[in-house]
């Protein structure tokens, strides 16, 4: 099979796992907005969501092996389209016109990108040098844009959206190098960069979670967008990945991000008010669990006209 159907497929496969792992932790946002760390690591519910991140992002790795970042980083977009319906599901409600709209397209949008990217198998990794010109910029630009001010759900979802396309530049160096024969498994360059890797991949994950207090279409938007263009920035001026097609590729590679654009913008505007949640749903029930709820006892409390006599608390 050829090397880049293999990395779409294994992108697709990740994409839905990232869209689950979304619509988890907004819904867990949404019950705890002011939840802290430590109550999330508390949280059943949210090392769930880690999970499903874990297991998009082991697939997201082998993908990387297989093809170039400007074919694997668009597919990250269609974790916006499969969180649509996933979100509409849990939340009771019909996916809206305006939300398809929006989900064609971006699907339309990544077609047009995908026949420009297509490449061969990535060879060029970045050096220790690189690597740590890259971490550091990007640590910078995360620090600014987690600073206190206005918009902070979309100015976070940016910062995770650029922590993870840097994840994912820099793991693509880890695979490389690490599968390649001609030096050891465990050099300085794979060690380093591994750790780089483990760092923004976790600030990407604790930055989503804060971003997703806001709602899910905004954030998720502003995360998908983020994401290919850091690491679309990386692949073609350090890793010498190049469009086909010479400039008519070039332009249908820039009306393919336009469509696209305009799609996740469509969705991330499309609010509608969602019914009340289905209890009953079993993926429904464990995402609203919170620490200790499956067994916690009901508050006793004395009976206005009885003092003597204890009876559950209206919650």
């Amino acid at each position: 099979m050829n090397a880049v159907l293999i990395a779409v497929a294994l992108s697709l496969v990740s994409a839905v796992a990232y869209a689950a792992a979304a619509v988890a932790q907004e819904r867990l946002a949404s019950r705890s907005p002011g939840a802290g760390t430590l109550r999330l690591l508390g949280s059943g519910a949210w090392w769930w969501s880690v999970g499903l991140n874990a297991s998009a992002a082991l697939l997201h790795v082998v993908a990387l092996r297989y093809g170039p970042l400007t074919v694997v980083q668009p597919l990250g977009a269609l974790t916006l389209v499969a969180a649509v319906p996933m979100g509409a599901r849990l939340a009771g409600r019909r996916v809206s016109a305006v939300e398809w709209k929006g989900t064609a397209l971006t699907l339309l949008g990544l077609g047009a990108i995908l026949v420009t990217a297509s490449g061969p198998e990535p060879n060029d990794v970045l050096s220790v040098p690189e690597a740590l010109a890259v971490a550091g910029a990007t640590a910078a630009l995360i620090g600014v844009l987690s600073r206190p001010g206005a918009r902070p759900g979309l100015r976070h979802a940016s910062a995770s959206g650029l922590a993870s396309g840097v994840a994912s530049a820099l793991t693509q160096t880890v695979t490389v190098a690490a599968t390649d024969r001609s030096g050891p498994v465990l050099s300085v360059q794979v060690v380093g960069v591994a750790l780089l890797v483990a760092a923004f991949a976790a600030g990407g994950l604790l930055l989503s979670q804060t971003a997703y207090r806001g709602g899910l279409g905004g954030p998720l938007a502003m995360v998908t967008l983020a994401n290919p263009l850091a690491a679309a920035v990386i692949g073609l001026s350090l890793l010498g990945e190049r469009l086909q097609g010479g400039p008519a590729g070039v332009l249908l590679a820039l009306a393919g991000a336009g469509l696209a654009s305009w799609g996740v913008v469509l969705l991330s505007r499309a609010t509608p008010t969602p019914a009340p949640v289905d209890d009953d749903h079993p993926v429904a029930a464990v995402l609203a669990l919170e620490p200790g709820s499956a067994t916690a006892e009901p508050a006793l409390v004395p009976r206005p006209h009885d003092p003597g006599h204890l009876t559950p608390a209206t919650r």
